[in-house]
């Protein structure tokens, strides 16, 4: 069994700021939690289970079995949860068991100790080989959550950086073979409500246990309402491929904003979404927010070439976009990326900002009894930041990731 103790920090999550925190974890849940000295009657736990160089000096490396650790004032967060992103450290989600182990083990050293794996819009035997190998992962590793389906039910008009040939209406026949595939881990999907059948297949996903997304879509007020009275609970990287805020015309994000039901995604890296707009959405949908990183191959890799499921990336100063065109196709964000841009960008409330990483995202999937929040019996993930938000140790399931 492994043991961490952590103190001296600055906490910082959905409950608040608090000052002079400790924290204990036993195997990969959080044993206690407290303030001031009384960390120190922890220590002989630790011992008990940690060689005496560990104690003394802090972590000795990812196989270490436990710590003592001086945060040293330095900000304490829940572990970062990604509902949607598609990879990063050059590789993609949608090619096979190595590309993914790539690609989470950059995210996890920015912070991002549990992921959904975002599949691009593909032919459906393509889908449900690469749900089989999600399904495989997540049986596996807890810090992968399952697989989030964006696409192939999207709307061609607003389908983004998804390949047209591989947009399709849903049937029931389709949706039952896809949920069956994910077994269980079928985590999320995306669809365009205004498609032939989409309404009835929000239902039927929702009645499986998936989270549904409105997304991709050309849908007016009226029709993402009826979604989210189907038991749609998330909108889709909001502000992106859909209709904007008009003042006759308020589209489907003002019906998010108006849902307490529904929680939206937004891409905060100062490109996607004008950081005025983010500040705008944090105030209208109060911890309704879920920062995702949409991230594709080119995530903490270089400018460059790339592939997007079947279609090719160009990026350049940071900036994905399909080649030859002006469409945006993904990030390059990482989840502290989008904590600075939030906080110092935007002058989001760091509690609010981190609980669109920590609380929120876990509660949108159900998890939020013992994701997102350093409380005893939650998940002992944990990230540790300097002042500037600089990510210097991240724990996941109770072992050091960074």
């Amino acid at each position: 069994m492994t043991s961490l103790l952590i103190h001296g920090a600055r906490k910082l999550d959905a409950d608040g700021v608090v000052d002079g925190f400790w924290m204990h974890t036993s195997g990969d849940r959080i044993e206690a939690v407290g303030t001031g000295d009384g960390w120190r009657e922890r220590i002989d736990a630790v011992e008990a289970v940690q060689p005496a160089d560990a104690v003394a000096g802090g972590v000795t490396g990812p196989d270490a079995a436990g710590a003592v650790i001086d945060a040293a004032g330095r900000w304490l967060t829940p572990g970062f949860i990604d509902l949607h992103g598609h990879g990063g450290g050059g590789h993609s989600f949608d090619d096979g068991p190595e590309a993914i182990a790539g690609a989470l083990a950059l995210h996890r050293r920015h912070g991002t100790t549990r992921s959904v794996l975002s599949l691009v819009a593909n032919p459906v035997p393509s889908l449900l080989v690469a749900l089989e190998t999600i399904a495989v992962l997540a049986d596996t590793d807890p810090l992968v959550l399952g697989a989030h389906l964006e696409g192939p039910y999207l709307a061609r008009n607003h389908r983004g950086a998804h390949n047209p040939d591989f947009l399709r209406s849903p049937t029931p026949e389709e949706v039952a073979l896809l949920v069956a595939r994910g077994r269980g881990h079928l985590v999320q999907i995306t669809i365009a409500p205004e498609l032939p059948g989409a309404l009835e297949a929000i239902t039927a996903f929702v009645d499986a246990g998936v989270v549904v997304a409105v997304g991709h879509t050309a849908a007016d007020l009226a029709l993402t309402k009826e979604a989210f009275d189907r038991g749609a609970t998330l909108l889709t990287h909001a502000f992106n491929a859909m209709p904007g805020i008009k003042h006759r015309e308020p589209g489907p994000v003002v019906a998010a904003f108006d849902d307490p039901r529904v929680g939206l995604e937004l891409i905060v890296d100062g490109f996607h979404v004008h950081p005025d707009v983010v500040k705008m959405a944090f105030l209208a949908a109060p911890r309704r927010i879920v920062m995702i990183t949409d991230a594709m191959a080119a995530a903490g890799s270089a400018d460059g070439h790339y592939r997007l499921g079947t279609l090719n990336v160009s990026v350049t100063e940071g900036r994905a976009m399909l080649s030859g065109t002006a469409t945006i196709a993904g990030s390059t964000l990482t989840q502290d990326a989008a904590l600075r841009w939030a906080v110092e960008e935007s002058g989001v409330d760091p509690v609010l900002a981190v609980e669109a990483l920590t609380a929120t995202p876990a509660r949108t999937i159900g998890r939020a009894d013992d994701l997102g929040l350093l409380r005893p019996g939650f998940a002992a993930d944990a990230v540790l930041l300097d002042p500037d938000w600089t990510v210097t140790a991240v724990y996941a399931a109770g072992r050091p990731l960074l």
